[in-house]
This record gives C-alpha cells, sequence and structure tokens, in this order.
C-alpha cells in the first residue's frame, strides 16, 4: 500500500492569512477542515522545508481545525530564503502570534523532524496552550545529532551519496561541513550557491526514505526548496539551533502529563532512533512506536499509517477547548 491510499483525500483551505510578525518576516497561513473542529497545527520540518498541500492530508477534514503556515523564509512566507531575525525564539513567539490570530485556545500540534523540534520547545514555553503532540522523527538539535548528519555517521551508509554532498566543498574544509556550506550559502556568488543549496537539500532528500525516492529527491532538488532548506538549516545548524544545550530533554518534565505519541523509523539516517528512545525515557506516560520497516520520511507507508492512526485517535479523546 502507498501512501496516498493512507492518506485522507485532498482538500482545498477555506482560509488563507498574511501575517507580518515584524518589519522583515510574512508568515503565510492556511485554514482548511471543520472551522469549529480540534485546532491542530502542522508544524514542517526543515528548518526552511515550507508546507505542501499534502500536508493537509494526515487529518480527517470533518474532525479538524487543519492549520499550517510556512515558517520564516520558507514556502510561500516573504522573503524568501532570509536568515534575518530567523532564529528558533522567533518561531516559536510566531506560533503564538498565529494562534492569537486565530483565536484559538489550545490546540494539537503535529510535527516531524525539525517540526519536532520545534514542536517539543513551543510546548515547553507555552504548555497550557497544547492539547497534546503527535511528533515523528525526533530531532533533539543537539551537537552530537547535527554531527550524525553532516560529519560523520550518516556518511558510512551512504558513501556515494556522500561523495556527492562534499563535492562543492574544498577537501581541507571538509573536517567541518556545516562550517564550510555555510560560508558558500551566505556568500555573495550565486552559482556557487546554489550548487551547494543543491547538493546539501539532495542529500537529505536521498537519505530520508527506506529505499531512495526519486519523487522525493527530486522534490528536494527543486531550486527554489533547496535554497530555503540549505540556507535556513544551515544557519540554524551553524547556530547550535539557537537552544542551550540538551535544552529539550532538560525540560520535559513540563510536558510529561500531556498526550503525546512519538513515531519514528527503525532504520531513520536523519535522525536515528535513539533520540526518540532518549525522549521517550523522560515522558514514560508518552506513546512510542518504532516503525521497524521505515526510515526518516512521514511518506514511508508504515509512517504515514501510524500518523493516520493517531490523528484519529486524537480525535476521539474528546479535548476540552
Amino acid at each position: 500500500m502507498s501512501y496516498h491510499e493512507i492518506l485522507y483525500a485532498p482538500i482545498e483551505p477555506y482560509a488563507q492569512h498574511s501575517l507580518q510578525v515584524d518589519q522583515q518576516h510574512t508568515l503565510y497561513i492556511e485554514e482548511s477542515g471543520n472551522p469549529e473542529g480540534t485546532p491542530v497545527l502542522f508544524v514542517h520540518g526543515g528548518p526552511g522545508g515550507g508546507c505542501s498541500p499534502i500536508h493537509r492530508q494526515f487529518f480527517d477534514p470533518n474532525e479538524y481545525r487543519i492549520v499550517l503556515f510556512d515558517q520564516r523564509g520558507c514556502g510561500k512566507s516573504r522573503p524568501h530564503a532570509c536568515l534575518t531575525n530567523n532564529s528558533t525564539a522567533h518561531l516559536i513567539e510566531d506560533i503564538e502570534k498565529i494562534r492569537r490570530l486565530l483565536k484559538i485556545e489550545k490546540w494539537i500540534l503535529f510535527g516531524g523532524s525539525w517540526g519536532s523540534t520545534l514542536s517539543l520547545l513551543y510546548a515547553q514555553t507555552y504548555p497550557e496552550r497544547v492539547l497534546g503532540l503527535i511528533l515523528r522523527g525526533i530531532f533533539l538539535c543537539r551537537n552530537e545529532d547535527v554531527q550524525w548528519f553532516y560529519q560523520k555517521g550518516a556518511d558510512r551508509f551512504f558513501p556515494d551519496f556522500w561523495n556527492d554532498f562534499i563535492a562543492p566543498i574544498e577537501p581541507e574544509k571538509r573536517h567541518d561541513m556545516v562550517s564550510a556550506y555555510h560560508e558558500i550559502l551566505t556568500s555573495n556568488n550565486e552559482i556557487l550557491r546554489m550548487r551547494a543549496a543543491e547538493a546539501w537539500s539532495i542529500w537529505e532528500g536521498r537519505t530520508s526514505t527506506l529505499k531512495t525516492n526519486p519523487d522525493l529527491v527530486n522534490h528536494f532538488a527543486d531550486p527554489y526548496h533547496a535554497l530555503a532548506m540549505a540556507r535556513i538549516e544551515c544557519h540554524y545548524f551553524k547556530h547550535e539551533s539557537f537552544i542551550e544545550p540538551n535544552q529539550i530533554l532538560n525540560n520535559a518534565s513540563i510536558i510529561k502529563d500531556l498526550p503525546i505519541t512519538i513515531i519514528h523509523g527503525r532504520y531513520d539516517m536523519v535522525c536515528p532512533v535513539n533520540q526518540a528512545i532518549e525522549l521517550a525515557n523522560q515522558l514514560p506516560q508518552a506513546n512510542l512506536i518504532i516503525a521497524n520497516q521505515s526510515g526518516h520520511s512521514a511518506f514511508e507507508p508504515e509512517i504515514t499509517k501510524a500518523l493516520v492512526i493517531a490523528t484519529d485517535e486524537y480525535c476521539e479523546l474528546g479535548f476540552s477547548l
């Protein structure tokens, strides 16, 4: 069964919003599903990944008020690929501004990869505004987690793809790939910048599924998507993601009583499964589901199914809004 057969049918938004959050940034926000349903916020990955119409399809449109938004600098938010005033603290406050704009008292957060990071950080900042969390592909954003994927770890499983990833970087600078990429991605040389952005983004696209998915790789290779993804991800990782070391685990007790579902692929090479287990160890009431035939992507059929089951189950919890 493909993930398309598991998801709900495609739907269109019933409302779209443009929210200026500061002098620099304007966010794209959309609502779909049932305006009177349980509010759920889709928190996309990256940072810099942006939302797609298919992201609406994880939720029963009769039960959920589905909110999607593009984080600063990506998707339909403006300015594109902008790094100014683009930090984790800014994004947490952006989510809170969206909640107030839409007059939502409390909502569910649904996020994977960096979306799990940002969902957890928002919930730890505003626990009184969160009904529950559905998280996939846990990314704790520690130095060791970034180093695994961009320096030493994942390269051993994908040496051929790794050769393409390191190609834009001069050999003498490859001991610190994030810094070397940051130098190019923030340079004024547009040709080098685009070449580096494509290589950075394709590396993630190629390694996100158990079996390499050409459609997903092509999406990551799209120049518009790649530039935002590469520049913003690299900007965050160069600055330790603008959080304290081990911040998420250290603050886990703040959210220990919330309904939390954690779904993680056994063979996730982008965010290895140890991160999900370490988080679950700090959240003994959380429901940890390890997908034994999956990698990182939300569109691995086994993970897609687990996510849709989770959103259906949360409908039945009867949240008091």
